[in-house]
């Protein structure tokens, strides 16, 4: 159940607000970044995510999508369905054509699919770290720090497109070596949504086994 919140981990701690000063040129970007994302209604991504590790020569790569409205998401991965409600949910394994439900307390949860649009707002150092050009397009390159030095992630790169202020990729550095890199290779705002986007509905999985842990 915890194996979608390791591939797409972003951050596990929630430390107080930050009080040190701030680059005012990556607030300015961040800023304009996070309030496109929360004027859309709902939007939908889909992803590449890069897992690496030098010293252990690793490298191995998923892709997978997701569609997020508010606290309510609906993630697909490597043969695992998570939705959630705000109140409900649901992780659903494929292979084992099983679900388990929880309750939904976003305080508690490692990550929040929508986090990198807000990371920076709570418990975060961030700076301007230059330009570059990606997928043909210039980005700013934003670095957050986290103020919690027992966080396990020591850096958040993202990379924000210059003129739409999408966020195009980002890259999250681990202290264990390993580097997570996330890339967006088609992204719908305002995707349709109802109700029964972020619900599970059992009977359309056949044989589905419920394992309620709540």
């Amino acid at each position: 159940m915890k194996k979608y919140l390791a591939l797409l981990a972003l951050s596990v701690s929630f430390s107080s607000v930050a009080t040190a000063q701030q680059d005012p040129k990556a607030e300015k970007i961040l800023d304009q970044m996070s309030a496109k994302y929360k004027a859309m209604k709902a939007f939908k991504a889909t992803f590449t995510q890069t897992l690496e590790n030098d010293a252990a020569k690793v490298k191995e790569n998923l892709s997978g999508d997701i569609t997020v409205s508010g606290q309510k998401f609906r993630l697909k991965m490597s043969g695992q369905e998570v939705i959630n409600n705000g109140q409900t949910m649901w992780t659903y394994m494929k292979s084992e054509n099983e679900v388990n439900v929880s309750d939904y307390e976003a305080d508690e949860q490692e990550v929040s699919p929508s986090q990198i649009y807000t990371l920076y707002k709570k418990g975060y150092k961030y700076n301007y770290a230059g330009e570059a050009k990606e997928g043909g397009e210039m980005v700013d390159i934003i670095d957050l720090s986290p103020e919690d030095r027992n966080n396990p992630v020591y850096k958040v790169r993202l990379k924000v497109g210059r003129n739409d202020k999408a966020v195009k990729s980002w890259q999250m550095y681990k202290k264990n070596g390993n580097r997570y890199t996330y890339r967006i290779s088609k992204f719908l705002p305002n995707a349709p949504v109802d109700a029964t986007t972020f619900n599970f509905d059992k009977t359309k999985y056949k044989g589905v086994k419920v394992i309620d842990l709540r």
